[in-house]
């Protein structure tokens, strides 16, 4: 855990400032939860609060308390680089390095003359002027409750906070499942509950609320599913063809590759996306046990994220990509192996 300059910090926010949070780049449900938690719990402590994330999020995540108010640094260029420029200071939520907001969004938060807070779990943090920073913790919205603790303002929590901070945790956790669920988790989350989260209402929202072609994108992905079991490995691709002809939408291959991950003997999963607006292989790996998917990602796919959790890029075509993963399957094998033993 890193604390850095956070007594220093309470004290710079004794008196009220004008605040910009800030998500990274496709904004999941932790990114969501924890910049809209952080908004409302500043502002009931006087400051003057905007989030601003670098583009669109998905359409489940549109019902969180305080997403109305929330400007899109793509789409509202203007209204964000006026209210990052007359803060007083930035949050960074949910990720490490400034370039996890997209190369025009970094420019802009490079010029900026005030100080930075990052609130992450992520491994290999930027430095930045404050700091509170533990890749132990399951989401950052676990740690935007521990931040609230800090501060003496657990009564602070209003059903608004907690549904953000709820939604967050449930959604980077796997509903509860993955191992960095620990019993601390479960007693934030039940005092969530106890403070007005609807547990079976945000989980409906979210995960209950497929489109049609969500659905038959998810059919599209199963079929495309291969299995290399020398490997305990699985992966699956989809084309940008194959998604526009399912209606494609912001979220809509969200939690996919777990789906790989969830088969009998599997221990290492990956899904290859194309993405032809930004010319690269968007890619999500995911593991069981102690083989770490950040590594392999940072060695090879521009990438990292957690142990069991990661994201990369490749540059190249679906078909070299696949094959550059698969080829490097046989330097693993041994760790694979003994992964989950």
């Amino acid at each position: 855990m890193i604390l850095k300059g956070i007594e220093e910090l309470k004290r710079f926010l004794e008196k009220p400032k004008s605040i910009v949070i800030i998500g990274h780049r496709n904004p999941d449900g932790d990114a969501m939860g924890s910049t809209l938690a952080l908004k409302h719990y500043l502002d009931k402590k006087g400051h003057k609060c905007t989030v601003v994330v670098p583009n669109e999020y998905p359409d489940f995540l549109h019902w969180l308390p305080g997403s109305d108010t929330t400007y899109r640094f793509d789409w509202q260029n203007n209204q964000s680089k006026k209210a990052i420029s007359k803060s007083d200071i930035i949050f960074l939520l949910d990720f490490n390095a400034l370039h996890r907001v997209g190369h025009d969004m970094q420019k802009t938060l490079e010029n900026y003359s005030n100080d930075f807070v990052m609130i992450d779990h992520h491994q290999q943090p930027d430095d930045v002027t404050y700091m509170y920073s533990d890749t132990n913790i399951c989401s950052t919205c676990q740690m935007v409750y521990q931040f609230i603790e800090m501060n003496n303002d657990l009564d602070l929590i209003d059903t608004d906070i907690a549904t953000c901070l709820y939604t967050g945790i449930m959604t980077d956790t796997g509903s509860f499942r993955f191992r960095s669920t620990t019993s601390l988790t479960h007693r934030i989350i039940a005092d969530l509950i106890d403070k007005g989260a609807q547990n079976d209402k945000i989980h409906n929202n979210v995960f209950d609320s497929n489109s049609y072609g969500r659905l038959l994108l998810l059919g599209q992905a199963l079929s495309n599913l291969q299995i290399l079991p020398e490997y305990k490995t699985a992966f699956i691709t989809l084309t940008d063809q194959e998604k526009q002809q399912h209606n494609f939408q912001k979220g809509d291959t969200d939690g996919v590759v777990n789906y790989a991950l969830s088969l009998k003997d599997i221990i290492f999963a990956a899904i290859f996306i194309e993405d032809e607006e930004q010319g690269i292989i968007k890619i999500s790996f995911r593991s069981k046990g102690k083989f770490s998917v950040n590594q392999f990602s940072r060695n090879h796919f521009e990438g990292g994220g957690h142990d069991n959790a990661a994201g990369g890029k490749s540059d190249v075509n679906m078909d070299e990509t696949v094959t550059k993963f698969t080829s490097l399957l046989s330097k693993y094998k041994s760790e694979l192996e003994v992964s989950y033993e």
